[in-house]
């Protein structure tokens, strides 16, 4: 009677072999198939009792990632997770199952070469050992011990995964992470949108000991969300200007798996190193992929943050700015290499050095923040006051006059109006400040919502109104000018641009 011939054992690292070549990449490849162990369904650990280990790498590859990775049956099981596993029971995270990876990857911290399978830099994020409370190919239930990931998760296949004959090992792709247990008591969701505090126009507090001084960025306000290494900008309306900047997505890496949020300004700068709104101007307008990377490359902005509003389970709001203030610094960010963000600088007083400073450096001016002030989003609060060296205004267009000469068939100026509480009060017009690409562009624009009815519920002058193009008043702008006149109206205004980051019922005359 002859034995049956043993079936060969199948080498789990096939796959992961057959990715890499050990000449190229330091990731550890290892010869030999590895041994299999026999553990019980149920199992806490392996045969000698041991418990197994988990491994969190934090992978900056084309996309950044996180590799999780569970001991199993002589391998490591993986998966790569986009968001980082999630912090609460409301929200799934996806979870690609990938190959199989040796035990000695365990350990592994490096760069993976360019071009090669992963290539990219590889860093431990976490590692302890866990609890197997199931384990099928169409569900993992574990409890983490970790230094950074503690609790209960369950990674499931989805729909998509489990049609492909399961995923338990990697015949499907497509699994989620679901966090089980309750975290509640430490941790406290981000807020969806957070409106920005906004300052009170103002001179230089008496009381220097009581504040602190910022430089006055001439940009766009931005609110910075930060989650799974992912930054979404939001401007001060709440409009998504992600795509507009696609320089600042490094932020959201520098960040790695921590949730934030923060306040700054995205500033243009000129080639003496001062801010330049009007340079911001065709960024604002960039949403297309293409045209926005190819305007990064000509005129890059830098995000100039100067607020720490959520981070990492925590609404920080309530805290006084100081301690914001500090904990934003603590997160190291101004030593980032890329010149992408920075932070702006906090002062001591006097108020007067730092004003004088500003104005020095061809700065819009200061603000000036007490150092005991919380945080009152979408408010205006004289615990933030802006002291100006340069007087602007933000106004609504509700007309325009036609130019002649070289502005031939386009605007020679633009009839400029404030919300008040009987309706659209006219200021001033403005026809200086305009490039030749502003005047074509923004004339596309106006074009587009004429009107047959006056806005202004105050009196245009004659030599205005008897020629005038009337627009419904939708657009806000911002001009500068040397000062108010007695009847208030803007003396030698000058355009500055559009501010898409503005609604005319936002626009409040400056003192």
């Amino acid at each position: 009677m002859t034995a049956t011939a043993a079936a060969p054992k199948k080498d789990k690292l096939e796959t992961y072999r057959r990715k890499r070549d050990p000449k190229v990449t330091p990731e550890p490849v290892p010869a030999a198939a590895p041994p299999r162990q026999k553990t019980g369904r149920k199992s806490r650990g392996d045969a000698a009792g041991r418990r197994r280990q988990f491994v969190i790498q934090e992978h900056h590859a084309s996309a950044l990632h996180w590799d999780f990775r569970l001991e199993h049956d002589g391998v490591l099981v993986s998966w790569a997770i986009p968001k980082g596993l999630p912090v609460d029971k409301g929200n799934n995270h996806l979870a690609v199952h990938t190959e199989d990876h040796p035990m000695e990857y365990a350990t592994f911290e490096g760069t993976i070469p360019s071009g090669e399978y992963g290539g990219g830099k590889v860093i431990l994020w976490d590692a302890g050992t866990y609890d197997e409370i199931k384990w099928s190919d169409r569900e993992v239930m574990v409890v983490l011990h970790g230094q950074k990931a503690k609790g209960q998760y369950v990674l499931f296949a989805t729909a998509s995964a489990a049609g492909k004959g399961g995923g338990g090992r990697g015949q499907g792709r497509n699994w989620m992470v679901h966090r089980m247990d309750d975290n509640a008591a430490d941790y406290e969701p981000p807020p969806r949108e957070i409106r920005p505090m906004l300052a009170t126009l103002g001179t230089l507090p008496k009381d220097d000991d009581a504040w602190a001084y910022e430089f006055k960025w001439d940009g766009i306000r931005a609110i910075g969300h930060v989650d799974g290494g992912r930054l979404r900008i939001r401007s001060r309306n709440g409009n998504d200007l992600s795509s507009s900047f696609p320089e600042l997505r490094a932020l959201g890496e520098q960040f790695g798996s921590r949730q934030a949020i923060v306040d700054g300004e995205i500033v243009a700068f000129d080639d003496q190193g001062r801010p330049r709104f009007q340079r911001l101007q065709p960024r604002i307008h960039a949403a297309d992929a293409h045209k926005a990377k190819r305007l990064a490359a000509e005129q890059p902005v830098v995000y100039v943050l100067f607020d720490l509003l959520y981070l990492e389970g925590r609404l920080l709001v309530t805290l006084p700015y100081l301690e914001r203030r500090r904990r934003l610094e603590a997160l190291g960010l101004e030593k980032a290499a890329t010149g992408a963000w920075t932070l702006s600088p906090r002062f001591d007083g006097p108020g007067s050095d730092i004003l004088r400073a500003s104005r020095e450096q061809g700065l819009e001016g200061v603000l000036a923040k007490r150092l005991d002030s919380p945080y009152l989003a979408g408010k205006r609060s004289p615990t933030w006051t802006k002291v100006k060296n340069i007087l602007m205004q933000e106004v609504v267009i509700g007309g325009w006059t036609p130019g002649g000469g070289h502005r031939q068939g386009k605007f020679g100026s633009l009839l400029l109006g404030l919300p008040s509480d009987a309706g659209l009060e006219y200021v001033g017009q403005v026809g200086t400040g305009f490039s030749d690409a502003v005047l074509e562009d923004l004339m596309g624009t106006l074009k587009g919502l004429r009107s047959d009815a006056n806005p202004f519920t105050t009196e245009v002058p004659r030599q205005y109104r008897s020629v005038a193009t009337w627009v419904e008043p939708k657009l806000v702008g911002e001009v500068s000018f040397s000062e108010w006149t007695m009847d208030r109206r803007l003396r030698h205004p000058s355009w500055r641009g559009l501010r898409d980051d503005k609604r005319p019922d936002e626009v409040r005359r400056e003192s």
